[in-house]
């Protein structure tokens, strides 16, 4: 789930608390691979909704969304946007069609730890646009990671989903950002998918930050309307919109740890 904004200090995570992060990034990824094999035609976004609850439930977990406060407290465990709803779409009784896309975008706490993550897939057979709109928007997260290590700054992680966004010829939404991740689920500092112009570099980036890195790429404009629910944003053009993030924590050393990434049979990360 994306913010606008952020609160007091950042704070660095101990081994114990990434520990706890980890268990509930794996409740997320383990939902979000549910889910996936779910998008087929005729499914409706409440029963994706009722399956991501019913699961992160059964293991222990709350889900972070349900509740949450902003014009009026989320009404839903998982946010699905489908097409030009870029994020916070909000599941109801629309089914889903061939040749959809939709962002799913789940949050989990388990022992008081948040873990955040954003996949979208494609529905039955898409366009060839559609699909290669969802792998630059991969594309943008993966440059996004690359480039959240020790020592550089938070705008690194800015001008690498840029550069790779670009590079692709996508809109860049900028009106949402990821976010530092804990215990809660937006912390500081807030993670933009752009440079900002006159914003300076941004902190540096240290062993034991958590973040989100979530871009918002479309095939048009990146400009976003809000609907009348006040969460519901879409393409102001209409043009499709993709949306993924992933959960990481800075390392002392190389790349940063995917907290988030799904654990498969053998122990080996996907």
């Amino acid at each position: 789930m994306a913010r606008r904004g952020e609160v007091a200090a950042i704070t660095l995570k101990d081994r114990a608390a990434l520990d706890g992060m980890r268990r509930a990034g794996a409740l997320v990824a383990e939902t979000l691979a549910l889910l996936r094999e779910r998008c087929l035609p005729g499914v409706t976004t409440a029963e994706l909704n009722r399956l991501a609850d019913e699961h992160i439930t059964a293991r222990g977990g709350v889900p972070s969304f349900l509740g949450y406060p902003g014009p009026t407290p989320y009404p839903a465990s998982i946010c699905a946007s489908l097409n030009e709803v870029v994020l916070h779409g909000i599941p109801g009784p629309r089914a889903l069609r061939d040749g959809d896309i939709i962002s799913l975008d789940v949050g989990a706490i388990l022992d008081g730890w948040h873990g955040d993550a954003a996949i979208t897939v494609p529905v039955g057979a898409v366009s060839a646009d559609a699909a290669r709109l969802i792998r630059d928007t991969e594309d943008a997260l993966r440059a996004g990671i690359a480039a959240a290590r020790a020592g550089n700054r938070l705008a690194d992680i800015a001008a690498a989903v840029q550069r790779s966004a670009r590079r692709a010829g996508r809109g860049i939404v900028e009106g949402f950002t990821g976010h530092g991740i804990g215990r809660e689920m937006h912390e500081p500092p807030s993670v933009p998918n752009y440079v900002v112009p006159g914003a300076g570099s941004g902190p540096v980036l240290r062993a034991g930050m958590t973040l989100t890195i979530e871009p918002m790429l479309t095939a048009g404009s990146g400009e976003t309307v809000i609907l009348d629910d006040g969460w519901t944003a879409v393409t102001a053009d209409g043009s499709l919109a993709a949306h993924v993030e992933h959960t990481i924590a800075i390392a002392a050393h190389g790349p940063a740890l995917v907290l988030t990434r799904r654990q498969a049979a053998g122990g080996r990360r996907q």
